[in-house]
């Protein structure tokens, strides 16, 4: 904040007596009650008893500085006036900066309106020209927090998207990408700036990176809020992938000459009307008028994901009945693929032999599009891939998938039939199949990038598709993609919304050995929590354990948890992570004293320099302040926490856990804990006997056999067959 009188610097005295008139200038030519004033300067409780005898200091010291100004020429001299029941400040608002911006940004937006946008532009850029940082940031690093200060930020971002709007008008998308990039880094959340960046990387011929925005932002909205982008973010990028025409630029103004009175010609533009906002509006039937010509017309280009399978089933297996039964087995074989494809949303569109060919996304894509075709990549993966056995003489049966993404070219023969298809991709595809390992779900990056958040992966360089889907939404040590677990998911479920609904706290403890499901069934439970509508925060965090078994820090579990809820990643600078931290704590902390007393203690758990260390802290002080924490979070939105590998944490973790949940009282809070058997035989007493907890203990599933594969198999083969002859008959 600065006072300038003809140029020269106004000295504003302190802290308190700037932040005064901080205060006041955020509400020019309005009475601010005394109240509120001491409201601004001390946060809750916080204020001396001399309260009001320092603040009419500092209106006494304003009063002094302001009136040795001469004051603008032709402009009343600003005065700072007792008016009952407070104070205000007297300035004409044309010597106020910030009026100045609202004024601007404001002629901006009616020009852009009213389809002028070269005009908006340039009003604009002068208003945002006015700014030279975070408002009175001079204050703000002295812990100044007023809600008005977020309203100034907000009015100055919507005038960024108002500018960046009439850019992209003017057809500037060139120019105005890097500042819009370096607004969406800043400003992940604000879904019209991500829309824009979408919209300005396409018409710059960008579109993969367009759609990578999409991913990202759809990434950050689920993982911090729990929602899915608004539908106009979404229709953005379902234009985006059928390469909507109105996405691009309007045709310049036609020139039309006319008879000019003296004889000559003179020219006149026609006006264009401009289109609607491609972010924020959905295409109209116009728009979608020549993307459904190329469908009628018989082609058209889609990005689809494709899983690409090859089985081998062992000859052995083939019994009496030879090479007969063996291509019976491998039709069965067929079907199966066929049948988990379409389960999960593809279509099968070629099967040779022992290779079929499944696409998802050529009705119409769907940004779960990959990750539908990961997880029936999974499903034939886990049906199929049987281990050797005596019976078949050593010889395994084994399937290969891949999964792979990118662009096709469709040939409609018919509204129903299956379209011929044709894309580097598909032959990319079977390359890449050739190579890839038995038993093994090899995908491509873009897969990866897109299923990440509902499919656990492992890295591997052995292979050009260097990443492994390794289970649906599993994680830890559970490999297991098991079905099975839809009575414990529903109780599960219930529990939550009993939570939710009687602010009344659990502790539910999964138990199982390695391969039951448990890792995958508090992933489901995450997804499923995630995907309500204004409905908790979901944090998660695994123990790490110590060699050969528990043990390591007490503050893994609880640092990932508070790591997660503040939005703390791995990457972030220990500025930037201590930035998050603090933001997190002010709305928890009414009192200044006391955040500043556990930002600390706080801190040594979510240390980004790597291991959680609590420096001079006692452990059992940084866990005391991570309880209040999350129990003071807790009373402003249900929190569920899912803890993995429970088993591995030491003992002083496991009681925080305990008593986290026994002080939450009518606290909205759910936890859900999966573990080994060793964690009852380590505390036996684990949860048992205390109110609202409970243990779900599950089974390991069992594997398939050669036996039974073939079974499985010849019955497939004899059901397709009782059904085309019903068809026939039927015919």
């Amino acid at each position: 904040m600065e006072v300038l009188d003809d140029g020269r610097t106004v000295g504003l005295g302190g802290a308190k007596q700037r932040a005064t008139l901080g205060f006041l200038l955020l509400h020019p030519n309005k009475v601010v009650p005394t109240s509120r004033l001491l409201g601004a300067l001390w946060e809750g409780d916080d204020a001396p008893v001399t309260a009001r005898k320092i603040l009419q200091n500092a209106v006494y010291g304003l009063r002094g500085a302001l009136s040795s100004g001469r004051g603008a020429t032709g402009a009343a001299a600003p005065a700072l006036l007792t008016r009952p029941p407070g104070y205000m400040m007297r300035v004409d608002p044309d010597q106020v900066d910030l009026h100045l911006f609202h004024a601007l940004a404001g002629r901006g937006r009616d020009h852009l309106a009213a389809q002028d946008p070269e005009t908006a532009v340039t009003l604009l850029r002068d208003a945002l020209a006015l700014w030279r940082g975070p408002a009175l940031a001079d204050l703000v690093e002295k812990d100044v927090a007023w809600p008005e200060l977020a309203a100034v930020e907000n009015a100055r971002l919507d005038a960024m998207e108002d500018y960046v709007e009439a850019q992209l008008a003017c057809g500037r998308h060139h120019e105005i990408l890097a500042e819009l990039e370096a607004m969406v880094r800043a400003e992940p959340l604000r879904e019209r700036a991500c829309g824009q960046l979408m919209l300005a990387l396409y018409r710059c011929g960008r579109q993969a990176d367009s759609l990578a925005v999409y991913s990202r932002v759809r990434a950050v909205l689920v993982e911090t809020l729990g929602l899915e982008p608004g539908h106009g973010l979404q229709a953005l990028q379902q234009r985006i992938l059928t390469q909507d025409p109105a996405l691009l630029l309007p045709r310049a103004p036609a020139r039309r000459l006319l008879d000019a009175p003296d004889g000559g010609a003179r020219e006149r533009l026609l006006a264009v009307p401009a289109p609607a906002d491609p972010v924020t509006a959905a295409p109209a039937d116009a728009d979608r008028a020549p993307a459904e010509a190329r469908r009628q017309s018989g082609t058209e280009r889609r990005q689809v994901s494709v899983v690409s399978v090859r089985t081998r089933i062992a000859s052995s297996l083939g019994g009496a009945g030879g090479e007969r039964e063996l291509d019976d087995l491998l039709d069965g074989a067929e079907l199966l693929v066929r049948e988990q494809i379409e389960r999960f949303g593809g279509v099968v569109t070629a099967a040779i032999g022992s290779i079929s060919v499944g696409l998802f996304g050529i009705d119409s894509s769907q940004e779960d599009d990959a990750r539908q075709a990961v997880l029936a990549a999974l499903a034939i993966r886990d049906v199929l891939d049987v281990p050797a056995s005596a019976g078949a003489g050593g010889e395994r049966s084994t399937v290969h998938v891949v999964v792979t993404t990118g662009e096709v070219m469709l040939r409609r023969r018919g509204r129903d039939a299956v379209p011929a298809v044709f894309g580097d991709v598909l032959d990319e595809s079977q390359e890449l199949l050739c190579e890839s390992p038995a038993g093994e779900v090899r995908v491509s990056e873009e897969v990866r990038r897109a299923s990440e958040h509902a499919v656990r992966y492992r890295r591997s360089d052995t292979h050009p598709l260097n990443w492994q889907a390794v289970a649906a939404l599993g994680g830890g040590e559970d490999e297991a993609a098991d079905d099975g677990l839809s009575v414990e998911l529903d109780v599960l479920r219930g529990l939550v919304k009993r939570t939710r609904q009687r602010a009344v706290p659990h502790l539910v403890t999964v138990i199982g050995d390695p391969g039951t499901g448990k890792s995958r069934l508090l992933a489901e439970l995450r997804r499923s929590v995630a995907e309500e509508p204004d409905g908790p925060l979901v944090l998660s965090a695994r123990a790490a354990g110590g060699p050969g078994g528990p043990g390591g820090s007490p503050l893994t579990v609880p640092g990932e948890l508070l790591a997660a809820f503040c939005g703390i990643g791995p990457e972030d600078t220990p500025g930037a992570a201590m930035a998050a931290l603090e933001h997190a704590s002010l709305p928890l902390y009414r009192s200044e004293a006391v955040r500043e007393q556990r930002i600390p203690l706080l801190w040594a758990l979510v240390d980004p320099g790597g291991e959680p260390a609590a420096g001079e802290a006692r452990p059992a002080d940084v866990l005391a302040a991570w309880r209040e924490f999350l129990l003071l979070a807790v009373q402003r939105r249900p929190l569920v926490l899912c803890l993995d590998d429970l088993h591995l944490a030491p003992e002083t973790a496991l009681e925080a856990v305990e008593e986290l949940v026994e002080s939450a009282g009518e606290g909205p809070l759910f936890v859900i804990t999966a573990a080994r058997p060793e964690l009852l035989e380590r505390r036996p007493s684990w949860a048992g006997g205390k109110s609202h907890t409970m243990t779900v203990t599950l089974a390991r599933p069992e594997r398939i056999t050669n036996e039974q594969l073939v079974e499985f198999l010849l019955s497939a083969v004899r059901n397709e067959g009782l059904q085309r002859l019903n068809g026939s008959h039927a015919g």
